[in-house]
């Protein structure tokens, strides 16, 4: 499985401009290739990684600090195994170490790595570009219904293991979490494309589940 096109590109122009080193560059993509492609990511691939520049690439201009964005998307779910709760802050681990080989000044890995942990509960930040980045991260929920019910069934497959008596409750948690949240989006531009569909999105599927 090859990486998408709009992705690759963008991860590519970033990587470029960050080091000359074409065998590091070619390393770091094979690398998010195959941790993005393997089996039981049905939602968190690679396909993910190229929804998200598609709904970043627009906002271009009003993100402060693009190439920390990229590496954030690139890295984010890195690391994904539905069977634990420490996703995030490994692939916040891996993004330092990768970005550390990139020379990348201090200061961004560290913005890059708050990001990443920023998807654990997608509050809102002090930082717009990170509010940018986890309101693309949520932008399927406000997708129409037909995609929105794709992206739910791909979930549940990443979740096989669980049986429903243990699906069904915490799916609904993180439903009603989203739902009771004064704002799911933090950024007018999401909020305006996405808020109502997703309210609409998530309430049936809250009330399929029940």
């Amino acid at each position: 499985m090859s990486l998408t096109l709009m992705f690759k590109q963008t991860f590519i122009n970033v990587l470029s401009r960050l080091t000359a080193d074409q065998a590091l560059v070619d390393k770091l993509l094979k690398e998010i290739e195959l941790k993005y492609s393997t089996s039981g990511r049905f939602y968190h691939n690679m396909s993910h990684l190229d929804h998200l520049i598609a709904e970043l690439y627009p906002l271009k201009d009003q993100i402060e600090d693009w190439e920390t964005v990229i590496l954030s998307v690139a890295y984010h779910d890195i690391v994904y195994n539905p069977l634990k709760k420490d996703n995030e802050v490994r692939s916040a681990y891996i993004a330092g170490d990768r970005l550390n080989k990139l020379n990348v000044p201090g200061d961004r890995i560290e913005k890059c790595r708050e990001q990443i942990l920023s998807t654990r509960m997608h509050a809102a930040s002090e930082n717009p570009d990170t509010n940018y980045f986890t309101d693309a991260d949520l932008s399927i929920l406000g997708a129409v219904p037909e995609l929105y019910l794709e992206y739910a069934h791909r979930v549940r497959k990443e979740y096989k293991y669980f049986p429903n008596l243990l699906y069904k409750p915490g799916r609904k948690k993180v439903l009603m979490r989203f739902l009771g949240m004064t704002n799911i989006f933090k950024t007018k531009h999401f909020q305006d494309k996405c808020e109502a569909q997703a309210r609409f999105n998530l309430t049936n599927e809250l009330n399929s589940l029940s």
